[in-house]
C-alpha cells in the first residue's frame, strides 16, 4: 500500500508579528484529512519564550530572507562564500591552528587546539562536513569549535561530492582516512562526527568499518542525520531547512531522498541506510537535533534503533530551533550545544 503523504499548508505567525500593527486576528488552527490520510494543516505558532533573545531575533531574521531556486553551481558558489565567512568567525570565537594537507590521498584540514593536555595527545577526531553531499557547508565551521573546546586534534575530511561522485565515494574516502589514522592512533581513541550529511556519513562509515572487520572508533557524534533513504519522515514533510520560512518541498514517498547521492544503490543498502544494518556493538553515540529540524524524526528514529540494539546512545533535542542551528555562533544555544558535543568526546574516548 502506498504510504500516505502530508500535503501541508502552514500559516505560521510569530509573536513579533503579533506585536506589530496587525488589526485582524490570525488564522485559526485547523486540520482536515483526505480518505488516504493526507493531512491539510493550518497552524498558528507564536514565538517561543523558552529560547534566548538572540535565538528569537535570529528566527525573525529568517522570515526576512529571500529564497530562490539555485543551480548546483550557484549553490556551491554561495555555500563556499558563506563557509569562508563563517569559518573566519569560528576561528574568532574558538581560536585554533589550521593546516591544509592530504591524508591517504584525500584533502584534509588538520585543526589543532592552541592548548592541549598531554592526556589528549593520543586522541583524534574526524569531522565530516554537512552540505547535502553536493557542497561543503561545514568543515572548519564544525571542526574548529570542537577542537578548541575538546582540546583534541581534528582531521576535517573533504570527501568527494555528488553528483559527480555518488555513493559510496564519500564513504570510501573517509574509510581511507580512518585506516591511515589507525597507524598512529588506537581505534578507541578516535572519534568521528558530523552535521547533517556529515552525520549521515558518520553512521555510514561506521557500518562499512564493521563490514570490513576493522576496529570501530571510540565515539560517534551524529549531529542531525538520517539513516533511512527509503522513506520520507514527518519532519521532512513539515519543515524547511530554516524551520518554517523558505520553500517547503514535501517529498514523493517513492523517491524520498538525495537521488544524486544515492545513485543506483538500493535505498535499503545497510551502508547507505544504516537503519537496516546490524547495529549491535556500535560505538557510544551522541545525537543532537531540534524541534524545527527537518531531520528531527530521522535523528530520533535512529536513536531508538541504537537503543534497541543495546548501544550506548544519547539524544539531545533543543527547543524551537531549525536544522544545524549550531553553525550560528551568536546564539547561547550554540554555545551550549558545542560544549556538550566537546564534553561527550572528552568522556567517551579512551585516553
Amino acid at each position: 500500500m502506498k504510504t500516505p503523504t502530508l500535503a501541508i499548508s502552514l500559516a505560521l505567525v510569530l509573536a513579533a508579528a503579533l506585536a506589530t500593527a496587525q488589526t485582524t486576528s490570525p488564522s485559526q488552527d485547523s486540520a482536515t484529512f483526505d480518505a488516504d490520510g493526507t493531512a491539510h494543516l493550518t497552524r498558528v505558532v507564536p514565538m517561543p519564550t523558552t529560547i534566548s533573545p538572540e535565538a528569537q531575533k535570529w528566527l525573525r531574521s529568517l522570515e526576512e530572507q529571500k529564497y530562490a531556486p539555485q543551480t548546483l553551481a550557484e549553490r556551491r558558489i554561495s555555500t563556499d562564500a558563506w563557509r569562508k565567512r563563517d569559518s573566519a568567525e569560528a576561528l574568532k570565537y574558538y581560536p585554533a591552528k589550521v593546516e591544509e594537507t592530504t591524508t591517504a590521498g584525500v584533502r584534509t584540514d588538520i585543526i589543532t587546539p592552541l592548548e592541549m593536555p598531554d592526556a589528549n595527545r593520543g586522541l583524534v577526531l574526524i569531522n565530516l562536513h554537512g552540505g547535502g553531499f553536493n557542497s561543503d557547508s561545514g568543515s572548519l565551521i564544525e571542526a574548529v569549535p570542537i577542537a578548541n573546546l575538546a582540546k583534541i586534534k581534528v582531521v576535517s575530511v573533504y570527501y568527494r561530492l555528488a553528483p559527480e561522485n555518488p555513493f559510496p565515494a564519500a564513504v570510501d574516502d573517509v574509510v581511507a582516512v580512518y585506516k591511515d589514522l589507525l597507524k598512529t592512533y588506537k581505534p578507541k581513541s578516535i572519534g568521528i562526527f558530523g552535521t547533517s550529511a556529515g552525520g549521515i556519513l558518520t553512521a555510514e562509515v561506521t557500518i562499512r568499518l564493521k563490514q570490513l572487520g576493522l576496529p570501530l572508533p571510540g565515539a560517534l557524534g551524529l549531529f542531525t542525520m538520517l539513516a533511512d533513504f527509503s522513506r520520507a519522515s514527518d519532519s521532512w514533510q513539515l519543515f524547511t531547512l530554516n524551520g518554517f520560512p523558505g520553500p517547503l518541498e514535501p517529498t514523493d514517498p517513492d523517491h524520498p531522498h538525495a537521488d544524486e547521492y544515492a545513485g543506483k544503490t538500493d535505498r535499503r543498502d545497510p551502508v547507505l541506510s544504516p537503519i537496516f544494518a546490524d547495529l549491535h556493538g556500535m560505538p557510544p553515540s551522541l545525537l543532537v537535533t531540534s524541534t524545527r529540524d527537518i531531520l528531527l524524526c530521522n535523528t530520533s528514529t535512529f536513536h531508538r534503533a541504537l537503543l534497541r540494539a543495546g548501544d550506548d546512545a544519547q539524544l539531545v533535542v533543543f527547543d524551537s530551533l531549525p536544522h544545524a542551528f549550531w553553525y550560528h555562533f551568536q546564539l547561547p544555544e550554540t554555545k551550549e550545544a558545542l560544549e556538550l558535543m566537546a564534553k561527550f568526546f572528552g568522556v567517551k574516548l579512551a585516553k
